[in-house]
């Protein structure tokens, strides 16, 4: 159910974005109202207590913002309180800020590799990435996972390009037992007939 509001609130605020072209703007304003009220934690206690009512969380909210956003962002805020989804904010404003990235062609790549990866070798890997995907930049995210030995992993939406040393491994070992268990039953099968 988390998942589905946030995909129609987030659906939404992107589509008052385009329609009143603002996306850039509500992209930047979506960070700070992250790290304004979601990161401030007596914030998030008081929005979340059941005492207090939703018209007092959504005035004090309002002076928080206040001068600091748009009325639009304002009033995207507004409807969430009203709707009692406060706790649902960051998956909302997560989910507009993606759909904002595809709009501008904006790839998120997470990278996996054995050992720090060297600028030249990161700039060849994205120059790889931008010509085989139909993004026209990239946010790269580069992680060190030693227990891949060798080769690197690829991380773009739901779709993954495993060439670690570590997969190529475990799928030879599988073939391997794959082998050895059709041998086996050859042997057996071989010794059956015989009998």
């Amino acid at each position: 159910m988390a998942k589905l509001a946030a995909k129609v609130y987030g659906d939404a605020l992107f589509e008052l974005a385009v329609e009143h072209q603002m996306t850039d703007q509500l992209y930047e304003e979506s960070g700070a109202v992250k790290k304004l009220l979601l990161g401030n934690e007596n914030l998030n206690q008081v929005m979340a207590h059941p005492g207090i009512n939703r018209q007092d969380k959504t005035e004090m909210m309002v002076k928080i913002l206040d001068g600091r956003v748009s009325k639009e962002m304002v009033g995207f805020l507004r409807i969430i309180l009203e709707k009692d989804r406060y706790s649902e904010t960051k998956a909302m404003l997560d989910y507009f800020e993606a759909r904002v990235k595809d709009y501008k062609k904006i790839g998120v790549v997470y990278i996996s590799t054995p050992m720090k990866v060297k600028e030249i070798q990161k700039k060849q890997i994205e120059e790889k990435i931008l010509a085989t995907s139909p993004y026209e930049t990239l946010e790269c995210h580069y992680s060190v996972e030693p227990e891949l030995m060798g080769g690197m992993v690829i991380r773009i939406k739901d779709r993954v390009v495993d060439s670690s040393l570590k997969t190529q491994l475990e799928h030879m070992s599988k073939d391997l037992l794959h082998l050895q268990l059709g041998n086996t039953l050859q042997v057996y099968h071989d010794a059956e007939k015989q009998q």
